[in-house]
């Protein structure tokens, strides 16, 4: 038969189909692959979840064979090159674990990047990364000067960097660091340790009484150390308990409580306290194995104080 279809005859419409059929279907997977990505991204950065010690997404598990496919390098690469950091194994192993401080860009610069958005967003994403690096190596300056040229090319990112607010902190920049975790928790209101943060700007601005009164409350942290410290902080405690009981639990939950410990004591005025337990922190195997950027952190702490030995 020789029906038409358009101006194609039948026969010549399924040649076409038949050759463009497998390059549509190529884009949908890649477009598909993207989307998981967002999505994924998106549903931890609305419930936090990328933030917490342990979480071990199904997604990218599933979907772990759309990693092997047969993308073009370019889009591969691009992809790749977003995931690079000591942490890229996440994408590769089928049981990822996530530490609290994994997620550096805002879901919207996820995006961006992805996509193949505008080029700001992509170097805001490299800025920040070259600030954790920084701090990571203690440069604290230059961590918080690579963070404000990510908010300057591109400001959605501000509401997400509480980097640059513990930055800032060991800047002596109290004001400033407030303001950021304050922006942070208004965009994610489940963030305990911004909350704790902002108190320990707070604290060195007003005096603890005030900082108490102006305590951010926040959601039930999924985490019960951090339940504990966050109990600790909005109403007083005492630091000593919270490390015996966690001393005997897993190795992050007693980094957790030395470190949390330690910094209520610095706003106590402490200070041989406050050196004990971060620096039994930083000893911790947790402390000396983890990437976890607030391990980084308990040694960047002591850099600052000037902390050798307990």
């Amino acid at each position: 038969m020789t029906g038409t279809f358009g101006a194609l005859s039948l026969s010549q419409t399924y040649e076409k189909s038949r050759t463009q059929l497998p390059k549509i279907l190529h884009l949908h997977q890649l477009y598909y692959y993207k989307f998981c990505i967002f999505f994924q991204f998106t549903s931890m950065a609305l419930t936090h979840h990328v933030l917490k010690p342990t979480i071990n997404p199904p997604l990218f598990s599933f979907h772990r064979s759309l990693l092997t496919s047969k993308a073009p390098l370019s889009v591969q690469t691009h992809i790749n090159s977003l995931f690079s950091t000591p942490r890229g194994h996440y994408l590769q192993n089928r049981a990822p674990t996530f530490t609290r401080r994994l997620f550096i860009p805002s879901v919207s610069g996820i995006w961006d990047a992805l996509t193949g958005g505008n080029n700001n967003s992509r170097e805001a994403v490299v800025a920040i990364r070259r600030g954790m690096l920084l701090f990571r190596q203690g440069d604290v300056v230059g961590s918080v000067a690579e963070f404000d040229k990510a908010i300057e090319l591109d400001p959605r990112q501000k509401a997400y960097l509480w980097q640059r607010g513990l930055s800032l902190y060991y800047l002596d920049r109290f004001e400033e660091g407030a303001e950021q975790f304050r922006i942070d928790v208004a965009q994610n209101p489940n963030d305990t340790e911004e909350s704790i943060w902002c108190f320990l700007c707070e604290a060195q601005l007003y005096g603890v009484d005030e900082a108490r009164n102006r305590f951010l409350e926040v959601g039930r942290d999924p985490r019960p150390v951090m339940r504990e410290a966050y109990n600790m902080f909005k109403g007083g405690g005492d630091p000593e308990k919270l490390v015996a009981a966690f001393s005997s639990g897993r190795e992050n939950e007693y980094f957790y409580a030395s470190l949390y410990a330690g910094l209520f004591y610095e706003s106590q005025k402490k200070a041989d306290a406050a050196k004990f337990h971060i620096l039994a922190a930083c000893e911790s195997p947790y402390g000396q194995r983890s990437d976890d950027y607030m391990a980084a952190l308990a040694k960047v702490h002591s850099l600052c104080r000037n902390w050798s030995s307990v």
